[in-house]
């Protein structure tokens, strides 16, 4: 008999009720919590509580799902265990909730042993809590002390098992994978994506503008999100979401988490970053990874124990998050990418777009691979939590952005050149969002084939000239498309329409 023969899927209910087992502190405070993992912090001159974790990234070549990979006895046999472990250790055992859209709101129930309750503190600051009494649609113990690392997911079931790691990072995107997931299934699509939404005032009144960014870890994303974009009352610019949505076919984008962000702290700067200095160094914080000497100074500029350091920070320290996590509408949708061969900004038509979401071009960081960080990579949809056919997401996104007639944008948060190359500046990606969420800006077609701005108020378009600053452009470019369409040839399920489309 085979392995896949002889396997015998789990049964979440075989977990302990938590209301009723002895061996399970369910919905503790978050003082307790703190408490159950007191021999492992270090208090920080702020008060807040700081971790360090054996594991500091994602481990995604250990990370398995039901849908895309062969499941056998070997793999069933993690959750068999995780069951076990669930009714004979000491757990904690918390509800909270991902997602507040009425249709697209989850109940996610998280089992940790006791000695790692930060891990349950960390979610705490980042999702609502669960309405009382309600049955859990999502599933996750953590076991940071098995023998093994193994991350098992179990996508129809709502059911993942995170094995032999002690990250954070695993128990959050345990249940924002399963979100975007279930967003799909409902004919939407889920997406590793920040939202925003833009009040401008005009001739005509007032009126909004929907903004979503997609992009990789470290890429600019949350800088952009979260960003004021300089305008001044009654204008303004809120975040809604800094991670994960889910763009549903009527263009409401649903967000995920509710009540705090997981932010990247490395090189964070009180000048240049204010409000997400404010709010990391507020006591409600949770560092994680962070160097923090003994006497409780904070020192963000170091990479002592990783780039990749975090802090879970709640919404409400931040003076750029809206009330709610929704947004009503998208209009305009930028893919991020740091191609130093790459304009600042390029308007995208349907097709283009489908194309550059399943490039996913971007730079490998360390939250997906601390050891290849800097290099250049591709992620479809920049989103390496999808479960399913890719070619499939690229096929649904060109669907949708096509019905709803969103105009979609590939935006360089990085720099111009190769040899000496020119960096495109924060003040400059904020102009060109600001000026065409205006609808100020004017387009042409390029010689490289792309439709580029010929003028963005507040950028210095000259000085960020492609051809200028790369040698042997067209060549380079030549070369980048035909490689392009290599990579998008080999997707099974991908639309033609949308292979063709390179540019």
């Amino acid at each position: 008999m085979s392995e896949t023969e002889s396997a015998v899927p789990p049964d979440s209910a075989d977990l302990p009720d938590p209301e009723e087992a002895e061996n399970v502190v369910y919905n503790p405070s978050e003082e307790r919590l703190r408490e159950f993992s007191r021999q492992l912090e270090t208090t920080t001159e702020f008060g807040s509580p700081s971790y360090v974790s054996e594991y500091r990234s994602r481990c995604a070549d250990r990370t398995k799902n039901a849908v895309d990979d062969d499941f056998g006895a070997s793999d069933y046999a993690y959750f068999d265990d995780a069951l076990d472990a669930a009714s004979d250790e000491e757990m904690v055992c918390i509800d909270r909730r991902v997602g507040e859209h009425p249709e697209h709101s989850y109940v996610c129930r998280y089992y940790v042993p006791r000695e790692y309750g930060r891990i349950a503190l960390t979610l705490t600051k980042l999702l609502d809590p669960a309405p009382e009494d309600a049955e859990p649609d999502f599933l996750t113990v953590q076991l940071p002390e098995y023998d093994e690392t193994a991350i098992r997911v179990l996508p129809d079931d709502g059911f993942t098992v995170v094995l032999g790691s002690d990250y954070s990072g695993e128990a959050k995107k345990s249940f924002l994978r399963l979100f975007m997931y279930h967003v799909k299934q409902a004919g939407g699509l889920g997406l590793h994506a920040g939202s925003k939404r833009i009040t401008l005032e005009g001739d005509d009144g007032t009126r909004e503008v929907g903004q979503l960014f997609l992009g990789l870890s470290a890429t600019g994303k949350s800088t952009l999100t979260t960003h004021g974009l300089g305008l001044e009352p009654p204008e303004d610019a809120v975040m809604l979401q800094d991670d994960v949505c889910g763009l549903l076919p009527d263009g409401t984008v649903v967000g995920s988490e509710g009540r705090g962000l997981y932010l990247k702290t490395i090189g964070l700067e009180e000048e240049e970053q204010p409000e997400t200095y404010g709010a990391v160094t507020h006591e409600s914080a949770v560092l994680e990874n962070v160097d923090v000497d003994e006497d409780g100074t904070v020192d963000f500029d170091s990479d002592r124990y990783t780039s990749n350091g975090r802090a879970a920070v709640l919404r409400e320290q931040l003076d750029s998050a809206a009330n709610g996590i929704d947004l009503e509408n998208v209009d305009q949708v930028f893919f991020i990418t740091r191609n130093p061969i790459m304009p600042p900004v390029a308007r995208l038509e349907p097709e283009k777009a489908a194309a550059a979401f399943m490039l996913g071009e971007s730079i490998e960081t360390s939250a997906g691979d601390p050891e290849s960080a800097g290099e250049s990579v591709r992620v479809v949809g920049t989103n390496p939590f999808i479960v399913g056919s890719e070619g499939e997401e690229g096929n649904r996104f060109r669907e949708l952005v096509s019905d709803l007639d969103v105009d979609c944008f590939v935006i360089n948060t990085g720099c111009v050149g190769d040899d000496d190359p020119v960096d495109i500046r924060v003040e400059d990606s904020v102009a060109v969002l600001r000026e065409i969420a205006r609808g100020n800006v004017e387009w042409q077609d390029s010689e490289a084939g792309m439709t580029v701005p010929t003028e963005v108020e507040g950028v210095d378009l000259e000085r960020l000239r492609v051809a200028d600053n790369v040698e042997d452009h067209e060549e380079k470019m030549n070369r980048l498309r035909h490689e392009r369409n290599e990579y998008l040839a080999g997707f099974d399920d991908l639309g033609d329409e949308i292979v063709d489309a390179v540019y």
